[in-house]
C-alpha cells in the first residue's frame, strides 16, 4: 500500500509568533492563520491585555462565538428549505395524481 506524501510545511505568523503547519491546501491555511491574527490583533486591540495567551482566549471565544450564530442561521435556513421542500413535493403530489385523474 502506498503511503500519501507528507504535506510541506506552511511557515504562517500569527501575533508575531512564527508556526509551521502541515496541510493539504497551504492557501487555507495561509487564510486560516491570517484570520487569527486579525482576530487576536483586534481582541489587542479592545483590551488592555498584552497577555498572548489571554489574546488567544479571547480570539478564540470570538471565533467561537461567530460560529455559533452563523450555524444557528444555517440550521434555520436549512430548515425552511426542508420545509418549503416538503410543500413543493406536496403540490408535486397533487398534480401528478390529478394528471393521472384526467389521462
Amino acid at each position: 500500500m502506498a503511503t500519501q506524501p507528507t504535506p510541506a510545511p506552511v511557515r504562517v505568523e500569527i501575533y508575531d509568533q512564527v508556526y509551521n503547519l502541515r496541510g493539504t491546501d497551504a492557501d487555507y491555511i495561509l487564510k486560516l492563520a491570517e484570520y487569527v491574527d486579525i482576530k487576536m490583533r483586534t481582541v489587542a486591540e479592545q483590551t488592555s491585555t498584552i497577555d498572548s495567551l489571554r489574546l488567544a482566549i479571547l480570539a478564540a471565544l470570538n471565533i467561537a462565538d461567530e460560529y455559533h450564530i452563523l450555524k444557528k442561521r444555517y440550521e434555520a435556513l436549512a430548515g425552511e428549505y426542508r420545509q418549503r421542500a416538503g410543500q413543493l413535493a406536496g403540490a408535486l403530489d397533487e398534480v401528478l395524481e390529478d394528471s393521472r385523474r384526467i389521462g
